[in-house]
């Protein structure tokens, strides 16, 4: 079996836009000295100190909510906040192509991402979808090279960008914001490894019950199917087939309901556990 693994990674009224990549950019306003004292009785996460004690801006939001950045300490959060600008992409705008200079570090604050790999003969693997709090593009900024997967918005999505250069040089000149984004990747490789563990130790049952179990769901144990379902079977390295056929034997077995708009409701939690560790007999 082959596969493949890349790493890759809200306009304000008034501000002025550049072009970049064919899509509209708006450059950040002049940043706003933030305090790196706290008046929270707890001790706040590292960079959360950076943020302003009344109302933050999208773009600090964006950032503040990326797990990526969770080791950076408050001058480094404030040096990245003072670099990023928002991008907006409407529905299946290409971000970036595979081979491109990298742009820089996107993360993606609302909307959803596809980023993909194109064999010789056309034919496109998922590597992974991005949501809101990831990113994608992150290892070619940090490492200098061009962009080993394209990405495309398969829903309209607002990203904090943080460009090449500037990302670079900061890198180069603060030891300590280096040592922080060390922790976001070792979580990133982290995932990776499950990622590999999903295609070579698990059937494709395990594979979609673990999928659906590690989506966002409401109260009612409802979520929903990130993308087109072609997208999400190509990411687990499924045929569409085979996608639909296990789903359907999930809702037969009445471990799950499909529901309008690519929704879903998980019914035995308990059940899929098992069928994700692949402790039960097939379905």
């Amino acid at each position: 079996m082959t596969f493949v693994i890349g790493w890759l990674g809200l306009q304000r009224s008034g501000a002025p836009v550049v072009r970049h990549l064919g899509h509209r950019c708006a450059m950040p306003q002049p940043p706003t000295k933030l305090s790196t004292t706290s008046t929270i009785q707890n001790k706040p996460k590292p960079h959360q100190a950076s943020r302003m004690s009344n109302a933050t801006s999208p773009l600090v939001d964006i950032l503040h909510n990326c797990k990526f950045f969770c080791g950076v300490q408050p001058r480094g959060f404030q040096r990245l906040a003072a670099m990023a600008r928002i991008c907006k992409f409407p529905k299946g705008q290409t971000i970036f192509r595979e081979g491109e200079d990298c742009p820089g570090t996107y993360v993606v604050g609302s909307g959803l991402v596809r980023v993909f790999k194109t064999g010789a003969a056309g034919k496109e693997h998922v590597l992974h979808m991005v949501g809101p709090g990831n990113t994608f593009a992150e290892v070619a900024a940090i490492g200098g090279f061009p962009c080993p997967a394209s990405a495309e918005a398969i829903a309209p999505t607002t990203c904090a960008l943080l460009p090449s250069e500037p990302l670079q040089r900061a890198l180069h000149e603060d030891h300590e914001l280096c040592l922080g984004l060390m922790t976001g990747m070792a979580a990133w490789i982290k995932h990776l490894v499950a990622l590999m563990e999903d295609i070579v130790l698990r059937d494709a049952a395990g594979r979609l019950a673990r999928f659906l179990l590690e989506l966002e769901r409401d109260g009612e144990d409802t979520t929903e199917l990130p993308g087109l379902k072609r997208h999400v079977a190509n990411h687990l390295n499924l045929t569409s087939e085979t996608f639909s056929r296990i789903l359907r034997r999930l809702v037969d077995s009445r471990l799950v309901v499909e529901m309008e708009n690519n929704r879903v409701r998980l019914l035995d939690l308990g059940k899929l556990e098992l069928i994700a560790k692949g402790l039960t007999p097939e379905i």
